[in-house]
């Protein structure tokens, strides 16, 4: 480059536009050319060539490329004579920046316009996330009787969130002489009807195109696979092979999501097999889709071998292995996993944050995550849906349910999620009548619930002690909302009626349950232990067994029984039935926060953490609290 700088000035009066030319072509090719640009720009208009159009259009799109926005501006204005390429490129400029207001200004102001012109604003406020002023400046594009590209229709289906908008768009692209052969359209339409689950469409469209490529079996693929048929997704990938299509690393990634979502380990492991054999595997898209298939079909060893082996740590490896910690209850690794990211200047995504707000609200006390919070607001991603639903679910595990209840009423659209959510939250803090009012204003939105969203429904009325609300949504959930009872449902009623102190009822409930139903809660037994009535305890405790064998709690119960009222030989023969069973015992856990650290502690597992020194001080402070409250007792033992 400097040798070309150092050429003859007989060349530059000669041939001055081709030579300034083949400069700034060079320029291009370069990775940073900030620097050879403004060397190159001095020296024409030292020659004062820096009128010429030509050059001076090629000197914006140069200060374009290489984010020199004001350089680009003050090139634009040293031009006596601008045409429609010089305005598309200082409008441009302002679509970059992301200042769509000016950019309109800008776009008002233009003598010409031509189809880049319109493109660029389409493309502008779909970067912006300004989906209905796009759709509004497409109908302005055809009313001012410019026809549409290929690129304008790519844009605009790219942001279409509605099947029969959708629809309205391909007829759009029929009726404006576009058919399968631009690959570029036909792309753009299988990937659109994947996104809104019509495969069927895709399919057509795809099997409609004179030519594909492998963007075009990849959209195909990865449609099947988010509208769940992933199946015909592997069946399309063996034809890929079959008719010659060289696959690469997203058509390898969206297969491995395929077997993740079957959960075929086996079939997964043949694709990895295949990627190491075309040198996919240790790219990280391919990664962190082995990384998801491992996790969700419980090889977390295997997941973290290759994670370990991985040369990249990037946002995509990363981000998959935190989601794999979160997944699997390994929460302390998904936060210690996320700071490490953070610290390698890693931007997350809203789905690493609604994993690390999620772990949070498990494994961290309040205060951290209230900076896990910050950093969500920080980051941009407050108003993304997934993750809002993940601070709600925080702060009602926290038991700051103000807190939860503002970011809900402040989310901008509410999925069914985001409602069960919230009423989950309610519930569990004993809030039983604002939980029953969420749950009325979300009938009132449209929104059908599910059996996540009565569940919580019937947990709000057995902790708020409202047995015949309790019972009425019970009642009519399968002619009101089409949902047969499942485990957590019985449980949840007939705790509610055992509080009430309608034990025959409860037990009434509880015989009638299918013998699948396993889910039941402590209190229900806790309850039944203190009956007077034996022969009521037996029958609870033995449909308990039923239901649920490997629970040592319904035999603890039932021994406890025997031993109030000495019956001696059966509380032996319950313990020795007890000893033969593999019973599944229940296991306390609890935690404490010190210095920035959280010790957790399981039943039992004191003696892990300095138990002895533990309990030696405690048995020391004991003995102060008994001094202080009997004082007489201190006399006793000096004298």
């Amino acid at each position: 480059m400097y040798n070309f700088l150092q050429s003859s000035q007989t060349l530059i009066y000669r041939h001055p536009l081709s030579y300034f030319s083949s400069l700034i072509d060079q320029c291009f090719s370069l990775k940073n050319p900030a620097k050879f640009s403004k060397a190159i720009h001095a020296q024409l208009i030292k020659l004062s060539f820096n009128t010429n159009t030509f050059l001076g259009n090629r000197f914006i799109e140069l200060y374009l490329k290489s984010g020199s926005a004001n350089d680009a501006l003050r090139a634009f204005h040293e031009l006596p004579d601008k045409n429609v390429f010089s305005w598309n490129l200082y409008l441009k400029v302002f679509v970059k920046c992301f200042d769509m207001l000016m950019a309109r200004q800008v776009f008002d102001e233009m003598p010409d316009r031509d189809v880049v012109s319109w493109n660029s604003m389409i493309s502008g406020y779909v970067s912006g996330g300004f989906l209905e002023n796009a759709q509004d400046m497409f109908l302005e594009m055809q009313n001012s009787g410019v026809k549409p590209s290929s690129f304008t229709f790519s844009t605009l289906i790219s942001c279409v969130k509605c099947a029969d908008y959708g629809k309205q768009m391909h007829g759009n692209i029929t009726r404006n002489g576009f058919d399968y052969s631009n690959l570029v359209v036909g792309n753009a339409l299988i990937d659109l009807y994947g996104k809104l689950g019509l495969v069927d469409y895709a399919v057509g469209v795809f099997f409609t195109m004179p030519k594909v490529d492998v963007i075009s079996w990849n959209s195909l693929i990865s449609g099947c696979c988010k509208s769940g048929y992933e199946k015909p997704a592997l069946s399309h990938f063996c034809s890929m092979r079959g008719k010659g299509h060289k696959a690469d690393e997203y058509t390898m990634s969206a297969v491995l999501t395929a077997c993740t979502n079957l959960q075929n380990l086996e079939a997964g492991k043949s694709i990895l097999c295949l990627c190491m054999k075309m040198g996919f595997l240790w790219n990280t898209i391919v990664s962190s889709a082995a990384i998801d298939l491992f996790s969700k079909c419980n090889r977390m060893k295997d997941a973290i071998c290759l994670f370990d082996e991985s040369n990249i740590f990037d946002s995509a490896l990363s981000n998959s292995m935190i989601a794999c910690y979160a997944r699997n209850g390994l929460m302390e690794n998904a936060l210690e996993l996320f700071v490490l990211a953070l610290r390698e200047n890693i931007r997350p995504t809203e789905f690493t944050l609604s994993c690390v707000v999620g772990s949070a609200a498990v494994f961290l006390p309040s205060e951290q995550g209230s900076q896990v919070h910050s950093l969500v607001v920080k980051s941009g991603f407050e108003s993304d849906d997934v993750v809002a639903s993940s601070l709600v679910e925080m702060y009602g595990k926290y038991g700051l349910i103000d807190s939860a209840l503002h970011i809900f009423s402040n989310m901008s659209t509410k999925d069914l999620i985001s409602w069960n959510t919230m009423i989950m939250g309610l519930a569990y803090n004993g809030k039983a009548i604002e939980s029953l009012s969420i749950f009325e204003e979300l009938l009132e939105s449209g929104l059908h619930p599910d059996h996540i969203t009565l569940s919580g429904i019937l947990l709000a009325c057995n902790y708020g002690g409202l047995p015949e609300e309790g019972m009425a949504i019970f009642s009519s959930m399968e002619k009101e909302y089409g949902i047969t009872p499942r485990n957590e449902h019985y449980a949840y009623v007939v705790d509610t009626i055992m509080r009430a102190g309608n034990i025959e009822d409860a037990i009434s409930i509880l015989e009638t349950m299918p013998l699948s139903a396993a889910l039941f809660s402590e209190s229900v037994l806790r309850t039944c232990g203190h009956l007077e009535n034996l022969e009521l305890i037996e029958r609870v405790t033995k449909r308990m067994m039923e239901l649920e064998p490997q629970s040592s709690l319904p035999y603890l119960v039932l021994a406890d029984a025997y031993e109030q009222r000495g019956k001696w030989e059966s509380l032996v023969r319950v313990r020795k039935v007890m000893e033969k069973m593999p019973t599944k015992k229940v296991v306390g856990c609890s935690w404490i926060g010190l210095k920035d650290h959280v010790y957790a502690f399981e039943a039992n597992q004191m003696i892990q953490h300095g138990g002895k020194d533990v309990y030696l001080i405690l048995k020391l402070l004991m003995q102060e609290v008994q001094e202080e409250n009997n004082p007489l007792q201190i006399i006793d033992i000096r004298e």
